[in-house]
């Protein structure tokens, strides 16, 4: 089983940016995606999350309205798009796949784990 992140890279504050996580070897249909950051001397804390069937999302009150999560699941990948992005956005950021169908922000309730892509927002 492995999750592959691309996307990522540097841009201006305001600007956007996009990454994906495709899923090799499990379909993860049942299961739910999260997409956690984890800056230089910071925990790692859940950014966005999505249910297995896609209909709730979750996404932690600093990015409301800036980020949106996808899937797709016919391509067994989840994005994740963000939009006037911040200096403060700057982080790694790491798809997960969770253990259950519903969405946790315990990084202990995700079981595979992308590599990570990194985000750097300029000012």
């Amino acid at each position: 089983v492995q999750l592959q992140a691309s996307g990522g890279g540097l841009v201006q504050a305001g600007g956007s940016l996009s990454v994906s996580c495709a899923a090799s070897g499990c379909t993860f249909s049942n299961n739910a995606m999260g997409w956690f950051r984890q800056a230089p001397e910071k925990e790692r804390e859940l950014v966005a999350a999505m249910n297995w069937s896609g209909g709730t999302a979750f996404y932690i009150d600093s990015v409301k309205g800036r980020f949106t999560i996808s899937r797709d699941k016919a391509k067994n990948t989840v994005y994740l798009q963000m939009n006037t992005l911040k200096p403060e956005d700057t982080a790694i950021y790491y798809c997960a796949a969770g253990r259950f169908a519903r969405i946790s922000s315990s990084a202990r309730d995700y079981t595979y784990w992308g590599q990570g892509t990194q985000v750097t927002v300029s000012s």
